[in-house]
């Protein structure tokens, strides 16, 4: 892999309530899931980010969450299909807004928390996303996890798709993301963390958490912005790839 797109999930900030560290990380990645105000995120908060991504030149994608400020979008929901694709549309339809107002585009999306979760093993809440999506605009690109079935069920219903993996998280010898309730989901080590996307970049693999090796095909890696140290751990990271010749590039720029 010559190239890979860098993500991470901004525009959290909420009033006086500070998350994370927009500005630097809009220094590293290529593209930015900003909030979108469900579980995260002001109006004005919003703004500033994507305003500050469009000057670096970094690709927007809507956030799309539950709707849970309290719960930060961490808590499953079971609501009809109806009211999520309903969501899905309006939060889109906020971040195109913002993005138009900033004079630049949104080019994907990618749900978050509990909704992500849900919906790569749940068909029928991925098809009431997929269905927001193709609504509001047929030509955005749906982010979610590699090797999920959501990527397919999207491609079958027309949509373009992007497989992402994590660097921070921990994954099971199935592929899937150990639950943040479980000790080591998340990873704080930022030289081991390197080390790990390196791997996935040159061979397509990692190693899980029982020390098995998984395949994970993916075009995108996410660093959460709210886990304590990501900029660290996404400056290195970058550092890591440069070093090996691998260039940091939106999906959408490719």
């Amino acid at each position: 892999m010559t190239a890979i797109d860098f993500n991470s999930d901004l525009g959290e900030s909420y009033g006086a309530w500070a998350m994370g560290d927009d500005e630097a990380m809009l220094s590293i990645v290529s593209s930015a899931n900003v909030a979108c105000g469900f579980h995260a995120g002001d109006p004005l908060g919003i703004m500033k980010t994507v305003q500050a991504a469009a000057a670096k030149g970094v690709s927007i994608g809507a956030h799309v969450s539950y709707p849970d400020r309290v719960g930060f979008g961490r808590r499953d929901m079971d609501v009809t299909s109806a009211e999520l694709t309903a969501d899905v549309i309006y939060q889109i339809g906020a971040i195109k807004g913002v993005a138009a107002a900033a004079g630049v585009t949104v080019g994907y999306v990618k749900p978050h928390g509990a909704l992500y979760n849900r919906i790569a093993h749940d068909p029928k809440q991925g098809q009431a996303v997929i269905d927001g999506i193709k609504a509001i605009d047929p030509n955005l690109v749906l982010m979610g996890l590699a090797g999920a079935p959501i990527l397919e069920l999207a491609q079958k219903s027309g949509l373009k798709t992007v497989a992402e993996a994590f660097a921070d998280r921990a994954y099971t010898p199935e592929g899937e993301l150990v639950s943040r309730r479980e000790a080591g989901s998340v990873l704080h080590d930022t030289d081991l963390i390197a080390r790990r996307m390196l791997q996935l970049a040159r061979e397509g693999t990692l190693e899980a958490i029982d020390g098995s090796t998984i395949k994970v095909n993916a075009q995108s890696i996410c660093v959460h912005g709210d886990s304590p140290g990501a900029v660290a751990i996404a400056q290195e990271i970058r550092r890591a790839f440069e070093a090996d010749g691998i260039a940091v590039r939106s999906f959408l720029k490719a």
